[in-house]
């Protein structure tokens, strides 16, 4: 028997106050680099981010971000690491894309404002990001 392979166009979608939340953080940690776990969930290619975690035992500098991830309570929302870029690129290094976790990468480049956020996959290629504020989708 065949099966098809459906190819899934990926999409994250962001909330609001998500992102508000990744800004504050990040501006918080500023000139250091913040990392926090992305929660939320994953169908046909949609990635849906509802929510955050600190990462256990985490570690931060001028130019690195991470976490050993044997700490982490297993938990099945997890869908990726967002983590923030002092220097002022969005683009993704040879260490971030080693250290991939989950299904999607968020990084927000300094100033760290709603514009500066960015998706990329295991592959260093972007996916399209959209932010969903729920108040919008409460009036409808």
């Amino acid at each position: 028997m065949f099966f098809k392979n459906k190819k899934f166009e990926r999409k994250v979608l962001l909330d609001k106050s998500v992102l508000d939340s990744i800004v504050t953080f990040c501006k918080m940690k500023h000139p250091n680099e913040g990392i926090l776990i992305l929660k939320g969930k994953s169908k046909n290619g949609q990635i849906k981010i509802d929510g955050l975690a600190i990462p256990p035992f985490n570690f931060t500098g001028p130019t690195f971000a991470g976490f050993p991830h044997s700490f982490l309570p297993f938990d099945n929302s997890y869908i990726g690491v967002v983590h923030s870029h002092p220097s002022g690129s969005a683009e993704p290094s040879v260490t971030d894309l080693n250290n991939f976790f989950g299904l999607v990468s968020l990084i927000i480049q300094s100033p760290y404002d709603d514009d500066s956020i960015f998706a990329w996959d295991s592959s260093g290629n972007t996916i399209p990001l959209s932010i969903n504020d729920e108040n919008e989708t409460e009036k409808n």
